[in-house]
């Protein structure tokens, strides 16, 4: 993460905590909402559950915004606010986990990386460079198919291939996807 993207997001915290300002905190959120959500889903299986627990951290950040102190930085203050809120879900959920849960869960807690939190834009940019390393054919039928809403049936017609071959196109694409994208394809293919 470049220093001035830190700076910027560190900026937009003194502008929510010292001017009130709506604008700072809608580009927050708007920047954050969607890749805090799918670190939550890292704890939480229900993806509402983990927008309901990623939304609760952005409301109590404007509640407290006059008394919050960010000692790391601001993307490190939005994970850790979220990973407790996972914390607390999943302890009002289940009030004894398995050794085994307890270990799964202290792995995943251990190998967070707040690096691997990215922005609205930061994800953009992996989905096209990911895009970019597929043949031109099978990209062109994923964009056809996720980006303009068209039926295999309908790319099939335009492209003069078999529904079969738009099936296999699909198949390859998400199988490299899957591969460049790891935990974030749910949310790609959630909101493509």
């Amino acid at each position: 993460m470049e220093i001035e993207e830190k700076n910027q997001i560190n900026q937009l915290f003194r502008r929510i905590a010292i001017h009130d300002d709506e604008d700072a905190f809608r580009s927050l959120f708007l920047d954050f909402f969607s890749p805090l959500c799918v670190f939550a889903h890292r704890y939480i299986e229900n993806w509402e559950t983990c927008e309901d627990v990623v939304q609760d951290t952005f409301f109590k950040i404007w509640k407290n915004r006059k008394t919050i102190e960010i000692n790391t930085s601001g993307r490190n203050f939005l994970v850790t606010g979220v990973r407790n809120g996972c914390i607390d879900y999943l302890r009002k959920k289940e009030t004894e986990m398995s050794w085994l849960q307890k270990d799964a869960f202290n792995a995943a807690t251990a190998a967070t990386d707040t690096e691997e939190l990215y922005t609205t834009a930061e994800l953009e940019e992996l989905l096209n460079k990911s895009l970019a390393r597929l043949p031109e054919n099978i990209r062109q039928v994923f964009e056809q198919s996720r980006f303009e809403g068209k039926t295999y049936a309908e790319i099939a017609a335009e492209r003069n291939i078999s529904i079969k071959t738009v099936e296999a196109y699909m198949t390859k694409a998400l199988k490299q996807l899957r591969v460049d994208l790891k935990d974030y394809l749910p949310l790609f293919l959630l909101f493509l």
